[in-house]
């Protein structure tokens, strides 16, 4: 199998040669940020939201854009280009890059940046008409879970958490009231309003979240409530969905064993789901 390509700091280099310092502050301390963009017969899915996060995440954690837009665009395509599949999944990072350890920012760094991708994989037909397990777990992460962090810990135990349930994803609670998923936001239907979780420090606003608004509308005028969600609610609803950029639009029929509503993908997700894919073709 060929060795992909990978941007590591001005060069395109095999992803097997790349190498980074072992005192870059992103092996360290997890001092970085990451995006990721999918990319569908190879044109990038809302860039410009994508790089704007990215722009929000760098200055929450005062690291220094190396790029602009276009720059960083540029870039993920010059990636994007070294690699067969029509379909990507582009993986972006910035750390605030080497130098001796001290927990302080350091001055005069330079940020690493690096750059990958894979072929993007998404939820089989299977999934999407039989839908999804999870589980519930309590939400133990960090208070700054707007920030599109690499300090990725508390998810991954989320996630491991699933995997050994085996459940897709593990939805989780802070307090009595739904924040996300490990690795998705998480969206509940009740009476055909979907529901979600505000735009906070609590929960990291996928790219998809704005898009489901927009969907919404496009889907008919399904209405939409931004609000705190409780726990029996989300185990009330009428239908549960995930969304991600690998996972678009996923409905879930389970939670902790219990039947999400009829146990079937319900009509929401249907027409979300449809919208999705008239979306990715425009």
């Amino acid at each position: 199998m060929q060795d992909p390509l990978v941007y590591l700091n001005g060069e395109l280099t095999p992803i097997s040669e790349a190498r980074i310092p072992v005192l870059d502050r992103g092996f360290i301390f997890g001092d970085g940020v990451y995006e990721v963009i999918p990319m569908y017969a190879r044109k990038l899915f809302r860039a410009k939201q994508h790089m704007a996060r990215l722009a929000r995440s760098l200055a929450a954690i005062g690291i220094p854009n190396p790029h602009d837009e276009e720059g960083w665009l540029a870039l993920a395509g010059k990636v994007a280009a070294a690699h067969p599949a029509d379909d990507q999944l582009i993986y972006m990072q910035v750390t605030r890059g080497v130098a001796k350890r001290a927990h302080a920012f350091p001055k005069d760094v330079t940020p690493t940046i690096f750059i990958m991708t894979n072929p993007l994989s998404l939820p089989s037909a299977q999934a999407l008409k039989d839908g999804v397990a999870c589980v519930s777990m309590e939400d133990k992460r960090w208070l700054n879970c707007h920030i599109k962090s690499t300090s990725l810990l508390g998810n991954v135990l989320a996630a491991q958490h699933a995997a050994e349930h085996d459940a897709v994803e593990a939805i989780q609670f802070r307090d009595g009231y739904l924040t996300e998923a490990s690795a998705s936001n998480v969206w509940v239907v009740k009476n055909g309003k979907l529901l979600a979780p505000p735009k906070d420090n609590l929960i990291l606003e996928g790219i998809r979240y704005g898009l489901i608004e927009e969907l919404c509308v496009a889907a008919g005028g399904i209405p939409f409530e931004s609000r705190r969600i409780t726990r029996e609610e989300v185990f009330a609803a009428d239908e549960v969905l995930l969304s991600s950029a690998s996972k678009e639009v996923l409905p879930v029929i389970s939670i902790d064993g219990k039947t999400v509503g009829a146990g079937v993908p319900g009509p929401v997700l249907r027409a979300l789901h449809a919208a999705y894919q008239q979306a990715k073709a425009g």
